[in-house]
C-alpha cells in the first residue's frame, strides 16, 4: 500500500519523525516498508502560471506559441506542444532553471525560430505515472482550477512536497490497508492518539423508506448489506486536494462521486460502490449467488460469464454488479446522473478472493475484501461517504439507510498471564508496562494480579489467540529490547560423525572436478533394477503419476546416465557428476521399503582439455579409480579400497571391478557396457556406486602426529615382467608382505606393453622407499631386504626381474 507521509501528518500534527525515521519505526514493529520515495527530490522552480494568449506556431503545425503570466508582473513566451493548451488556463510552469524528474533542466531555447522561456508541464513530466493521470489530461498538460493563485509554488499546491511509504502488507495485517489502520499503528509507535477525520456536517433531508429495499438471499456470502442515497447531485471533477491524494496513492481520479468511494476505501479500508439510482431498473436490491453462465458487462466494458460460486448484486432480476469486485456498466454513474445509491457491505473473503481469481479481475475493492475488512466499521464508512458526496456534488443527503444485518454481536476477548508473557518472551515486563503497551494499541485491557484480559477492537480481526497477544506485546515493547538468551536445555551445536564425513566427501569429490546432482527417486519398470548393487524386490507405487515414474529406484546410476545424456545432447560433452541418495528395496507385507544410502558417480568425455601447456586426455578407468582412492584417504578409512575384476550385466566385461573395504564388498566401479552407452547416446562412460552406510560406519584411522624423520631414506627401483592379467593389488601385497618394517612406501611409476614384450605380458616399474626413523640404514641391509622382495615376486607371481 502506498501511504502519503503528509496524509499521516494530518492524523498527527505534532509528529516529529521524518519519513525515513517513520519507515524504520514501522518496519521494526512488524510491517515492512519496501521503500520511501521523496516526490520533490528532483523538482525545483515550478510555479502556477496563467495562459494569456495561445496561437499556432508560425513554423510548426503541432506547436503552440503562448504567453504565460508567471507572477503578478512577469509574462514569458513558452512554446508548447500540448494539444489541449488554451488561453485562460491556469497551468504548471517550469521556469528557466527549473529541474524535473530524471535530471532534466529547463533552459531558454529556440524552437523553430521562436524563443521559449520555460515549459508548461503535464503530470507525467512531474513524476506521476500515466496510469493515475486523469484521462482528460493523459495526452496533454494538466489544467489547474481557476481559483489557484498565479505565481504560487506548484510543488506545494500539488502536494509534491511529500514522501510516499510503500508498505508490504502481510495477510495477517490487512488492517494496515487503510489509513485509519496505519494511523493506529503510528499512534502505537509514537504513543500518540491519532486525530481521525470526521464525517462532514451535512444536513439530511427526506427519507429513504419506500424508495429502495434490500434483501440478502445467501447469508454465508454476505453478512451485511446497506445502502444510502444522495440526490440532486452534479457530476464534476473532484477538488484538487482529492485528485492529488488519490494519484499519490496509485489511483486514477474519475469524478467527484467515484473519487469519494476510492477515498473512503483508502481511509477506512471499506470499499463502497455508487449506482445510478435511475438506471437500476427497480426499487429493490437483491444479493444472491449467480446462476451458472449468467452474464454481466462490467465497468471496463468486458462481458463476464459467471458461475454459481460468484456473488452478484441484482435489481431483483439481473445482475448490476459483481459483489466486492466491480460494478456493472448498466448502472454506471455518468455525467447525467442525478441520484446516487451508495452501497456498503461485508462480503465473505473466501468467495470474493476465489471469484476475483477466476474472473481475472483485481481491483482495490477486491484486494481488501479478499484480505478482510472491519465488519463493524461499514456503517461509519457508508455515512461518511454519502456526506462527502453530498458536499462535493452540491447534492442532498437523504436521511437514513436501508440494511440487512446478519452479523453476530462482536466480542473478541483474549486472555494470558504476565508470568507467561515474561517466560515466553524472556523479559521482565511489569504490570504497568503491559498497561502502557495496550493503551498505545488502543486495546481495552484488564489486569488482575497475574491475569491479563484483552478486549480486541474489531479493526484487529487478525487477533484471536494468546500467541497474537504475545506478538503485539513483543513488537510494541520492541524486538530490539528483548534480551538475547538461550533456553535452559540448549546445548552447543555440532556436527555428527556422519555429517562431518559427508561434508568431507562433498569437498573431495567437488575438488576432484565432479558436480553434485539430484535425480528422481522414481523410475520406470525397465530401469528399476538396472545396475543395482543388490538384487532385491522392487517397490511399486499404487498411484504413479506416469509409467516412467512408477517404481522406486534400486540404483542411483540410471538417473545419472539420464543427466549425462541430457547434457551431451546439448553439446556439453565433458560430464562429471556424483550423487548421494537413497535406494529402496521391497519388504514383505505392508512394511515400509528398506532405504539404503548410496554414493554414485559418473564421468564421460575429457578430464583434461588441451591448452598451450597440456594435451587433451580422456576419462578412463584409472581416473575414476584414483578418485575413489583419494576419497578413501580423505575420509581416513582404516582399510584401503580393494578392487577385484568382475563381470556384471550392463558393464564392460574387461573394465569392471568389485570394490571391497577390507573384506566387505561395498560396490562396483567400471565402464558402462557399449550397448548401454549407445542406448543413452554416450561415448565411453565410467561409473561407480558404493554403499555409503558401510563407508560411514567403517573404522577410521586414528591420526597421530609424528616428528619428521631425522635419518635419510633409501630407494630402490624395481622393474618386473608379469602376466597381463596380474592385478596391481596382488603385486603390492607381495611387496608389502616381504618388505618388512623398513619398507616405508611403494609407488608405481611406469607401465609398458608393446614392442619387445610378449603379447600376454606387461612391464611394471616401482620405486620402493626404505626408512628407519631411529637410525641410518646401511647399504647391505637394504640390498638384502630388496632382494627378498624380488625373490618373492618371482616365486609367487612368476615375475621376471628386468
Amino acid at each position: 500500500m502506498l501511504v502519503s507521509y503528509n496524509w499521516v501528518k494530518e492524523f498527527f500534527p505534532n509528529l516529529t519523525l521524518n519519513a525515513n525515521d517513520l519507515a524504520e519505526a514501522i518496519t521494526r514493529t512488524g510491517i515492512e516498508i519496501e521503500g520511501v520515495d521523496y516526490l520533490d527530490a528532483e523538482l525545483k522552480n515550478l510555479v502556477v502560471g496563467e495562459v494569456k494568449t495561445c496561437e499556432k506556431h508560425p513554423s510548426a503545425d503541432k506547436l503552440n506559441k503562448t504567453t504565460v503570466l508567471v507572477d503578478n508582473e512577469e509574462t514569458v513566451q513558452i512554446i508548447c506542444g500540448a494539444p489541449n493548451v488554451a488561453a485562460g488556463q491556469k497551468v504548471i510552469v517550469a521556469r528557466v532553471g527549473a529541474r524535473l524528474p530524471g535530471g532534466m533542466k529547463i533552459k531558454r531555447a529556440k524552437l523553430r525560430g521562436e524563443v521559449s522561456e520555460g515549459m508548461i508541464c503535464s503530470l507525467q513530466e512531474l513524476g506521476f505515472s500515466s496510469s493515475v493521470v486523469p484521462k482528460a489530461y493523459q495526452d496533454g498538460i494538466f489544467v489547474l482550477p481557476d481559483d489557484v493563485v498565479v505565481g504560487s509554488n506548484a510543488v506545494e499546491l500539488l502536494g509534491l512536497n511529500d514522501a510516499i511509504l510503500d508498505l508490504a502488507i502481510t495477510p495477517n495485517r490487512a488492517d494496515a490497508l487503510s489509513m485509519t489502520g496505519v494511523a493506529h499503528e503510528v499512534g502505537a509507535i509514537t504513543h500518540t492518539k491519532p486525530e481521525l477525520p470526521q464525517q462532514p456536517d451535512v444536513s439530511e433531508t427526506g427519507g429513504i423508506e419506500g424508495r429502495i429495499s434490500v434483501k440478502i438471499q445467501d447469508v454465508e456470502t454476505t453478512p451485511y448489506y446497506a445502502v444510502r442515497m444522495v440526490e440532486d447531485i452534479e457530476i464534476k471533477d473532484s477538488p484538487l486536494w482529492l485528485q492529488v491524494l488519490l494519484m499519490k496513492s496509485g489511483i486514477r481520479p474519475h469524478s467527484n462521486v467515484v473519487d469519494v468511494t476510492n477515498y473512503i476505501n483508502l481511509l477506512y479500508g471499506q470499499p463502497l460502490h455508487a449506482f445510478d439510482y435511475e438506471k437500476i431498473g427497480s426499487k429493490e436490491i437483491v444479493v444472491r449467488l449467480a446462476t451458472k453462465d449468467e452474464e454481466i458487462i462490467t465497468l471496463d466494458g468486458q462481458k463476464r460469464t459467471l458461475n454459481d460460486g460468484h456473488t452478484v448484486i441484482t435489481n431483483g432480476k439481473e445482475p448490476i454488479a459483481i459483489a466486492g469486485i466491480m460494478g456493472g456498466e448498466s448502472s454506471e454513474v455518468s455525467e447525467a446522473t442525478n441520484t446516487v445509491l451508495l452501497e456498503g457491505a461485508i462480503f465473505s473473503s473466501d468467495y470474493i478472493g476465489r471469484a476475483s481469481r477466476e474472473l481475472g479481475i483485481r481491483t482495490e475493492a477486491s484486494i481488501r475484501y479478499d484480505k478482510g475488512s472491519d465488519a463493524f466499521k461499514v456503517e461509519q464508512a457508508l455515512a461518511h461517504g454519502a456526506a462527502l458526496i453530498a458536499l462535493l456534488s452540491n447534492g442532498k443527503m437523504i436521511s437514513g439507510s436501508v440494511e440487512e444485518d446478519n452479523r453476530d454481536a462482536y466480542k473478541n476477548v483474549v486472555t494470558t498471564t504476565l508470568s507467561r508473557v515474561n517466560r515466553l518472551l524472556g523479559t521482565t515486563i511489569s504490570h504497568e508496562e503491559v498497561q502502557v503497551i495496550f493503551d498505545r494499541l488502543a486495546f481495552d485491557v484488564t489486569i488482575s494480579g497475574d491475569d491479563i484480559e484483552v478486549k480486541v477492537p474489531s479493526r484487529r480481526w487478525d487477533i484471536s489467540i494468546e500467541a497474537d497477544i504475545l506478538e503485539e506485546i513483543a513488537r510494541i515493547y520492541g524486538y530490539d529490547n528483548i534480551p538475547v538468551t538461550l533456553p535452559e536445555t540448549a546445548t552447543a551445536g555440532g556436527l555428527t560423525t556422519s555429517q562431518m564425513l559427508k561434508r568431507e566427501l562433498h569437498d573431495t569429490l567437488q575438488g576432484a572436478g565432479l558436480n553434485q546432482a539430484l535425480t528422481y527417486s522414481l523410475t520406470s519398470e525397465k530401469e528399476a533394477t538396472r545396475l543395482a548393487l543388490s538384487k532385491e524386490s522392487v517397490v511399486s507405487l499404487k498411484m504413479p503419476m506416469s509409467e516412467e515414474r512408477s517404481k522406486l529406484r534400486t540404483s542411483i546410476l540410471p538417473g545419472l546416465l539420464h543427466a549425462a545424456s541430457y547434457n551431451v545432447a546439448r553439446k556439453n560433452t565433458d560430464v562429471a557428476l556424483y550423487e548421494i541418495g537413497n535406494v529402496f528395496y521391497g519388504t514383505e507385507g505392508d512394511a515400509l521399503p528398506l532405504e539404503e544410502e548410496h554414493l554414485a558417480g559418473l564421468m564421460t568425455g575429457n578430464r583434461i582439455l588441451k591448452d598451450w601447456q597440456k594435451e587433451t586426455k580422456a576419462v578412463d578407468f584409472f581416473v575414476i579409480k584414483g578418485i575413489l582412492e583419494l576419497l578413501n584417504e580423505r575420509l581416513g578409512l582404516l582399510e584401503p579400497f580393494r578392487f577385484e575384476q568382475m563381470t556384471r550385466e550392463d558393464m564392460h566385461p574387461g573394465r569392471t571391478a568389485k570394490v571391497y573395504l577390507g573384506d566387505l564388498e561395498i560396490g562396483f566401479i567400471g565402464q558402462i557396457h557399449p550397448a548401454l552407452q549407445k542406448e543413452y547416446d554416450l561415448k565411453e562412460t565410467y561409473v561407480f556406486e558404493l554403499n555409503l552406510r558401510e563407508i560411514i560406519q567403517a573404522e577410521k584411522v586414528h591420526v597421530a602426529y609424528q616428528p619428521i624423520p631425522r635419518y635419510p631414506e633409501m630407494t630402490r627401483d624395481v622393474a618386473i615382467l608379469v602376466s597381463r592379467d596380474t592385478a596391481q593389488s596382488a603385486i603390492l601385497d607381495v611387496i608389502r608382505e616381504n618388505g618388512g618394517k623398513l619398507l616405508h612406501d611403494v609407488q608405481l611409476f611406469d607401465i609398458f606393453e608393446g614392442e619387445g614384450i610378449l603379447d600376454n605380458q606387461k612391464s611394471m616399474a616401482y620405486t620402493l622407499t626404505y626408512l628407519d626413523p631411529e637410525r641410518t640404514l646401511v647399504e647391505e641391509e637394504v640390498t638384502a631386504i630388496n632382494q627378498k622382495v624380488l625373490d618373492a615376486l618371482t616365486e609367487k607371481l612368476g615375475a621376471v626381474i628386468r
